[in-house]
């Protein structure tokens, strides 16, 4: 520095310290101070320019703001070179000037531009606010206030008045410049902001803001005078949605199975060619038995991993909150080093005041400064654990939908709840304190090296303690993992019978079987806690072994200390600065294993989950959807099919050809295989052999009608625009419109899960008006008349299906057993045990005497008793509809041809049926009444009254505080005698703490009398048999809050179970299953495994805030006449 300064006295400490006006010299005024923020930005300017180029938010109009930031910029580089210049005339004038008066104005001048060329690239990359530059500005204000104080004390004997003036300017426009930092440019065109009338207001908050989150406030005044509803929540934050979150996850899994689906196939290749050049032409060096061996190891080589996705997904936007994490680490430790030096100042009587005063502000503003950066690290996790745990659950689902059969198989429904609710779950839950595992290592390795420097090798004694509970934490974790998975099964079969019981709900409470069904969930429970309480066992272990740790490391540290040489004296520094260094170590310590336990579980949970997503997926290009130029619409050739690849084919050369617009109706006997060709055209079945080829969309209507839990006009729409006229059209159709004067809100009712409040023709018919109004190009019916009455199918085939139907002129393939309309159909096509038997018209198949007339002979008396159903039906409506003459004509036609039937005796079967309808048949009376009932519909008066009550309410859940009776239930369920030793325990293990530190400072001020080596033994062994009872109290507290975490479980969980059994059916019809599932599994998880570490957490935190004011308030009494008032306002915030 001499080169650059000259003369000038860089650093003078009886300037600077051992006075009472303290200064610093004018070389650091010149260098280092104007140095320090052009360095910051000269540093970040490089990796923040990539970032902006990377992360374009859009552009911002030219504002007034924009406009006096650039301006004030611009000034300054002038000021900066207008010292320049004139250090240049002065050198022209012979005035010989230090070099450090060129280098110093080129530096800020040149960093004054870069700052000014910053904000303009800001604009045009849609920064509203920078924190980069807000953080320059406050350094250069900071740096620049020591000159301006100096100025000030001097500016009598002021003789380089143009520097003097030029600093003045430089100053104020640099405060300008930070005061302009904290107000926002406005929102980029076209942005979110823009367009939502309810964004969130963090996108547009400033960097003051954000590091504040004062954008919040408006929230929580809101949430302090009401409690909060959905409606008062803002706009989810676009890159937060599952709709960016989820594909982006699937993409880059989708690039991982990519990877480990080439590598085996080269390594397969490579195994191949390894076994053929020394092969004769006519022999095989390796059996092919070998040879498949060695192949089917080689493709084993590597599955993909899921954790590898997640880290590409989520992990560069985790790392900005691991700097964070990384920042604050650092700044942890300059607390002990200020404590020490405020100790130093304490016994030192000559020292000035002011430092004591610096040393105190310094302390308050490192702490503030750490929490502001730990509260941005902790938004930053919890932001990755929720788009972590969104993706999943998007993931998981999608997945669910097109896994291959045999893969459902394996996966039960329990797991795939469990995957979403819990295993999901516990990502989010690691993400917090994940950066504890690099964390944690280092805060352990700077605390040991501060201790060193402070208590010298006597430390290795600490560190050989935490070496050797190294081996027991990894015993810990290994066993804990291996409980995990057995607990994941046993809640994997729970979750599913629980499921298949709720879906049997009725048949389940018409039998009574509540009890024996009961049992079977309880024998798995019992399972389930057994492991349980061996994890909450070896976590009382780890607790206790991690909790006395940074004891256990202090007491070894300062025994050693103090018998190593009896020249070691522990005093106050020495001892409390370790002490506070000891309490830093005691964070990392006790998170580290719950880090671990944490990691553990989640491996378990990934490895499920990466399993799941890796189960094999139905083919989308089995079937051929492209619109060739073809007449044929659905094409199949050569077909065999399965349900998984290594079952036998169901499906076995299969040949159909529909012409476009045509009708064909598949029939044959139960279990021949109709439903597996619709499932086999839509893709849901293996294909191993063959083409499938389907021309345009295609709508499908299944056997078991599938409703949603909406509307009824919601269900028919599905999502598709309302037209009123093609909807009415529909309904009559579907023969729906007499339905909708018998429900009570019309097509508004709604719906219940899985259509409960509908019949199950009403809801085949709503299942059919969807696909119909879907205006599809194929349709794939799978059986659609089974489930209606013979009327409603005549009308439906009629105005639907039929030659001269709404779909007249689209392809229909129909499923049918009803033989009373194969006549009208274009083709026929018989399906004998997966085989196409026959295929062509009715008259044609009806001659040739096969499959399709045996058909007919099996299915033609039910079917005529079905259509005399039909006549008296209609008979009795009063002739509402034509008498179709058609039905009995076409089955005299086919009577006719049948070979071997005995005329006469159908003939009487005929005439018995119509004379006992009216005598034998109340289901066709009481069909009579419904039909006649609907002659005379509610006049519109008496519609409007009826009431749309709400079917499936909303889910509610408490609001404002947590009342007493709720904790009160919680401590009833451990045991009121239990909860009440595990705080005593909790007490005692404070209360050993509060001796240990009053017994060092005890211990401390013996370091100025003459000790003996008696004395030293007595201190030591004191201290030890303190830390010791401590530790022994803390592994009781531990395995009685196990004992009373596994006791609430059972008590919580029998009680639901019991309650739900003991439900009226009436609760299971207008409650969805998934909500009821949710209570079993993440609930449950959450009293299992959440609340008893949330339980734990409190205990000690307000037990170690009670022993901490104690010991404030013995050694200064005039505190406690703070804590009353602090209590207060903190319980009215809290309350409130």
């Amino acid at each position: 520095m001499k080169h650059l300064c000259g003369n000038l006295t860089f650093w003078d400490s009886n300037l600077t310290k051992h006075t009472n006006l303290p200064d610093l010299p004018a070389c650091f005024q010149l260098s280092i101070l104007p140095w320090t923020p052009c360095i910051y930005l000269w540093l970040t300017s490089p990796f923040y320019i990539l970032y902006l180029k990377r992360n374009n938010r859009g552009y911002i109009m030219m504002s007034i703001l924009n406009r006096i930031k650039t301006v004030l910029g611009l000034i300054l580089w002038l000021v900066c070179w207008t010292d320049l210049f004139a250090s240049f005339h002065e050198m022209s004038q012979n005035q010989s000037k230090p070099p450090i008066y060129f280098v110093t104005p080129l530096i800020v001048g040149m960093t004054m531009l870069l700052a000014t060329f910053l904000i303009q690239y800001e604009r045009l990359k849609g920064v509203q606010s920078s924190g980069v530059l807000f953080i320059f500005w406050t350094i250069s204000v900071l740096c620049a206030i020591v000159p301006f104080r100096s100025k000030l004390m001097y500016q009598n004997g002021v003789e380089d008045k143009l520097r003097f003036t030029m600093f003045y300017i430089y100053f104020g426009l640099t405060l300008i410049q930070l005061i302009l930092s904290c107000f926002n440019e406005k929102p980029p065109l076209f942005s979110s902001v823009v367009t939502d009338p309810n964004a969130c207001p963090e996108i547009t908050a400033g960097f003051l803001s954000k590091m504040t989150f004062w954008w919040f406030t408006g929230l929580a005044i809101k949430g302090y005078k009401s409690p909060l509803e959905n409606k008062d929540l803002w706009s989810l934050n676009k890159q937060d949605s599952s709709e960016l979150v989820v594909p982006n996850l699937l993409s880059e899994w989708e690039v991982e199975k990519s990877k480990a689906q080439s590598e085996p196939s080269v390594k397969e290749q490579a195994a191949f060619r390894k076994t053929s050049p020394d092969a004769e032409p006519n022999h095989v060096s390796v059996s092919p038995e070998e040879e498949e061996v060695l192949l089917s190891k080689r493709k084993e080589a590597r599955q993909p991993s899921f954790l590898r996705a997640l880290l590409r997904a989520f992990g560069p936007y985790f790392l900005i909150g691991s700097a964070f994490k990384l920042l604050q680490d650092l700044i942890t430790f300059v607390n002990p080093q200020l404590l020490r030096m405020l100790i130093e100042f304490t016994k030192q009587s000559n020292a000035p005041l002011w430092w004591g005063y610096s040393l105190a502000f310094l302390m308050f503003g490192t702490s503030l400064l750490q929490t502001l950066i730990l509260h941005q690290h902790f938004q930053y996790c919890f932001v990755t654990g929720m788009r972590l745990r969104s993706g999943i659950i998007g993931a998981i689902y999608r997945k669910a939908l097109v896994i291959t059969n045999e893969a459902k198989r394996s996966s039960t429904v329990g797991e795939v709840v469990n995957l979403m609710s819990v295993d999901a779950q516990r990502f989010m839950d690691l993400v917090t304190f994940l950066n504890m595992l690099w964390s944690a290592p280092l805060q352990i390795i700077l605390a040991l090296f501060f201790l060193w420097q402070n208590l010298g090798p006597s430390v290795l004694a600490g560190v050989a303690v935490m070496v050797l509970l190294i081996p027991l934490n990894a015993f810990i974790a290994m066993k804990t993992r291996t409980y995990q998975v057995e607990q994941m099964k046993h809640k994997d079969e729970r979750i599913k019978l629980m499921n298949e019981i709720l879906n049997g709900i009725k048949v389940l409470k018409l039998y009574a079987w509540e009890v024996s069904f009961k049992e079977k969930i309880l024998q798995i429970r019992q399972k389930e806690l057994a492991v349980l309480r061996k994890t909450a066992y070896l976590s009382a272990l780890s607790t206790m072994a991690w909790t006395s740790a940074p004891f256990m490391v202090a007491l070894t540290t300062f025994a050693v200390y103090v018998n190593v040489d009896e020249k070691n004296v522990l005093d106050a520094e020495k001892a409390f600065v370790s002490l506070s260094l000891f309490n830093i170590l005691r964070f990392p310590l006790n998170m580290l294993p719950q880090v671990i336990s944490s990691i553990v579980q989640a491996s378990v949970s990934l490895k499920r989950i990466q399993d799941f997503l890796s189960h094999d997926e139905l083919d989308p290009e089995s079937v051929d959807r492209r619109n060739n130029a073809s007449e044929y619409a659905v094409s199949v050739v050569n077909g065999t099919f399965s349900w998984s690849k290594q079952d036998q084919a169901t499906l076995d050369n299969i040949n159909v050809m529909v012409p476009q617009g045509s009708l064909l109706a598949v029939v044959g006997h139960v279990g021949c295989g109709k439903t597996s060709l619709v499932c086999a055209l839509l893709g849901e079945m293996e294909k191993q052999e063959g083409q499938i080829s389907i021309r345009g969309s295609v709508a499908y209507v299944p056997q078991q009608a599938w409703i949603q839990n909406a509307t009824l006009r919601d269900n028919i729409l599905f999502g598709r625009p309302y037209v009123e006229q093609k909807y009415n059209c529909v309904l009559e159709a579907c023969a729906l419109t007499p339905d909708l004067e018998v429900l009570p809100g019309g097509d508004q009712t709604e719906i219940g899960e899985k259509g409960i409040n509908l019949s199950g023709g009403q809801r085949q018919r709503v299942s059919l008006a969807r696909a119909l109004y879907s205006e599809a190009d194929v349709y794939l019916l799978d059986d659609p008349l089974s489930a209606v009455d013979a009327h409603v199918a005549k009308h439906i085939f009629d105005k639907v299906i039929g030659p001269e139907g709404a779909l007249k002129g689209k392809t229909r393939i129909l499923v049918t057993h009803g033989i009373s309309f194969l006549p009208q159909v274009d083709n026929i096509l018989v399906m004998v045990d997966g085989h196409v038997s026959e295929m062509g018209s009715y008259q044609d198949l009806l001659k040739q005497n096969g499959a399709f007339a045996e058909f007919l002979r099996n299915y033609s008396l039910e079917d005529i008793i079905e259509d005399d159903e039909l006549i008296v039906s209609l008979v009795d409506a009063d002739e509402e509809e034509e008498f179709p003459e058609d039905a009995l004509s076409n089955h005299t036609d086919m009577v006719d041809n049948e070979p071997v039937v005995n005329e006469a005796r159908r003939h009487f079967m005929r005439q018995m049926s119509i004379m006992s309808n009216d005598l034998e048949n109340p289901k066709k009376m009481s069909r009579r009444r419904r039909c006649s009932e609907r002659k005379h519909p509610e006049s519109p008066t008496e519609k409007k009254e009826l009431k749309m009550d709400k079917l499936i309410q909303a889910e509610t859940a408490e609001t404002g505080r947590v009342k007493f009776k709720v904790y009160w239930e919680y401590a009833k369920a451990v045991g009121p005698f239990l909860s009440v030793f595990i705080c005593f325990l909790y007490g005692c293990q404070s209360a050993a703490s509060i001796g240990a530190n009053f017994w060092l400072s005890d211990w401390t001020n013996d370091a100025q009398s003459n000790r003996t080596q008696d004395q030293v033994s007595m201190r030591v062994g004191v201290y030890a048999a303190l830390g010791i009872s401590q530790g022994v109290l803390v592994m009781f507290s531990s395995f009685t809050l196990a004992l009373g975490k596994i006791q609430a479980a059972r008590k919580l969980h029998q009680t639901l179970l019991d309650n739900k059994f003991h439900t009226p059916q009436s609760f299971f019809d207008t409650t969805p299953i998934g909500r009821i599932i949710n209570r079993f599994s993440k609930d449950i998880y959450v009293i299992d495994e959440v609340l008893p570490s949330t339980v734990l957490m409190f205990l000690g935190t307000f037990f170690a805030s009670v022993s901490t004011m104690i010991v404030i308030i013995c050694s200064t009494p005039i505190f406690a006449l703070v804590i009353g008032p602090l209590a207060l306002i903190y319980f009215f915030v809290q309350v409130r």
